[in-house]
């Protein structure tokens, strides 16, 4: 008679431990991608994740079915971090500083992960909460923008679009640089900050140039063999 409550109780604990795996194995797809990501950009493919996680790629696609999926889930947390970034620089009490305090930040960022240096140039129409996060960060930037304007320190052509072109330009030069010249985007934000501001404003101090050497070995890293052996 006691055979039934046994085999309920069998089933209950069954079902958690089925449960608990799938988040184990959700967790290790996730640790995996950012991983990935961090060090290669996006152009990673799903079957890399899945060797990467130790799952079969069945696995990968139960949790995420496709790739929007798996990089809105992977970056959730550099998205919040994007969104606060905003936050912080409409709370600075100097507006101009804000706004360079935001530059630097979003782009320490990119330099920081490669992945999130290319979402944040690609958009992810598939991941609706995700994006929904991007323009509230760039409806925050948009504040951050008219604030420093309103200081008579930032000038008065420079547009939202600007912000865009930095994103893209650093993204670059963190993709060429990271392995042998890692702090070559500051020198770049630096110009840029002084190019943004209007005559007379105060900048910060423009960062130190990379070495020549390493310049040359970021650009010969990735060229073509031929090339290297000229």
């Amino acid at each position: 008679m006691e055979f039934p409550e046994v085999r309920k109780a069998s089933t209950r604990e069954g079902a958690a431990e089925r449960r608990a795996d799938a988040q184990r194995n959700r967790q290790r797809i996730l640790t995996a991608a950012r991983r990935l990501y961090a060090t290669e950009g996006l152009g990673i493919s799903m079957a890399a994740v899945s060797r990467e996680a130790g799952v079969g790629k069945a696995t990968l696609f139960r949790h995420f079915a496709t790739v929007p999926d798996l990089v809105s889930a992977a970056f959730a947390e550099q998205m919040d971090a994007y969104v606060l970034a905003t936050q912080e620089a409409l709370a600075e009490d100097d507006a101009w500083w804000g706004f360079i305090r935001y530059v630097i930040t979003v782009c320490e960022m990119q330099a920081g992960d490669r992945g999130f240096a290319d979402v944040l140039t690609t958009a992810l129409p598939g991941s609706a909460d995700f994006e929904a996060r991007r323009v509230q960060a760039y409806e925050g930037f948009l504040e951050v923008v008219e604030r420093a304007r309103s200081t008579g320190h930032l000038r008065d052509d420079f547009t939202s679009q600007d912000l865009i072109l930095v994103l893209f330009a650093n993204a670059g030069v963190v993709a060429a640089t990271a392995s042998e010249a890692p702090e070559s985007w500051r020198r770049l934000i630096g110009h840029l900050i002084r190019g943004f501001a209007a005559e007379g404003a105060p900048t910060p101090s423009l960062p130190t140039p990379p070495d020549d050497e390493a310049l040359y070995r970021a650009m010969t890293r990735d060229a073509p063999v031929a090339i290297r052996r000229r």
